[in-house]
């Protein structure tokens, strides 16, 4: 009797400890999570204003052979021990490896095919958390089940992204227990009904800390029509996703509010018109211009006599127009941010986070966040 008392015992720690191991709790302070691109090369991390940040998300690590590794390791390594000396400015900052992106997610499908496949990236991923002392891992799959950038993909990516998020939450909290230090595991997750449709984002939140919504590029590259690309509520004319529309979806889909952070884009979209009646918004498009990240544009474009600045009241969202030129410009400025702060108070969600830091090195847009958040 006393052996199966002990087991018994053993059993119900063991649940105890996995339920535990699962448990996320929302933050206590809004977060502000910077994407910081290193697949451009060597980065100046002293630049980097680590004191108006919660979170660093290293983009990208890549996939090769099941496993997740650093593309560029050599710049990689030094742009990742740079941004661990940013700790010293900020001690409760923390550092996120980003695996994936647009380019880069063309392999997830085959590392999460099987059991041992999952597990196999799943160290992998933990084992860059080791080496470079980080904070954790950002699942940037763009996308489960999906084409994307033309990758592999399979209808059992749906159940294998959760499956291999249970994975890497497991492999975290293992070695949080060895370091003592809590490890974060987030995503970054389309924002549009068909990434709901083709994860099991129910299930999968309960493995997350943060869900990464990219309420962006709802206009992009291909798209013949100009528009908003990070509006806030719909304009009466527009039929695309918005961000207002994507957190109900996600809380809908029955993911916790608390979880939630809201996309920022720090880059400006661009289209040529073919007609000007409304001033390029909703008109037909010949084709797409570079518009570049904020900082060019507030000091470049903004005030340049050729283009005026608009205010869309409905979709709470900026945009610019040039009639000499037939050009039109979506973006995100200092009003629209402080608008997407105000409304991640009112429904309680997680923070903001915003693609990309170096598309606004003065931090216009980034002061404006501070401001409202008062971190």
């Amino acid at each position: 009797m006393r052996n199966y008392s002990f087991l018994l015992f053993s059993m119900l720690a063991m649940i105890s400890s996995f339920s535990i191991a699962f448990k996320t709790n929302p933050p206590k302070n809004k977060v502000i999570i910077a994407y910081v691109g290193g697949f451009r090369g060597l980065m100046n991390a002293d630049s980097i204003h680590a004191e108006k940040l919660t979170h660093i998300n290293y983009a990208f690590a890549d996939i090769k052979d099941n496993r997740a590794y650093l593309h560029n390791e050599a710049t990689d390594t030094v742009n990742l021990i740079s941004l661990k000396k940013l700790k010293e400015r900020n001690p409760s900052i923390k550092l996120i490896i980003s695996i994936g992106g647009w380019s880069w997610s063309g392999n997830f499908s085959d590392a999460v095919l099987t059991d041992t496949s999952r597990k196999a990236f799943a160290s992998s991923a933990v084992a860059i958390v080791k080496r470079f002392d980080l904070d954790g891992i950002d699942i940037d799959w763009e996308y489960p089940a999906q084409v994307g950038a033309g990758n592999i993909y399979r209808p059992e990516d749906k159940e294998n992204f959760t499956a291999v998020l249970r994975d890497l939450r497991i492999s975290l909290d293992s070695f949080a227990k060895l370091s003592g230090k809590p490890k974060l595991l987030t995503i970054a997750a389309g924002a549009d009904i068909s990434f709901l449709s083709h994860t099991e984002m129910k299930v999968a939140q309960k493995y997350l800390d943060f869900i990464n919504l990219m309420t962006y590029d709802f206009k992009d590259e291909g798209d013949p029509v100009a528009g908003h690309h990070t509006n806030l509520f719909a304009n009466e004319n527009g039929k695309e996703t918005y961000t207002d529309l994507s957190v109900k979806n996600y809380i809908k889909a029955g993911v916790s509010p608390g979880k939630i952070v809201v996309g920022s884009a720090f880059y400006g979209r661009g289209w040529k018109l073919k007609t000007i009646a409304r001033k390029g918004l909703y008109e037909e498009a010949s084709g797409n211009i570079r518009a570049g990240g904020y900082t060019y544009l507030k000091d470049s474009i903004i005030s340049n006599n050729a283009y005026t600045r608009y205010w869309d009241n409905n979709a709470k969202a900026p945009y610019l127009f040039n009639a000499r030129d037939s050009i039109f410009i979506s973006y995100d400025d200092e009003e629209s941010v402080t608008e997407k702060c105000r409304y991640i108070q009112k429904t309680q969600l997680a923070g903001v986070m915003f693609w990309e830091y170096f598309e606004d090195s003065k931090c216009y847009l980034l002061d404006a966040i501070n401001k409202q958040f008062h971190n």
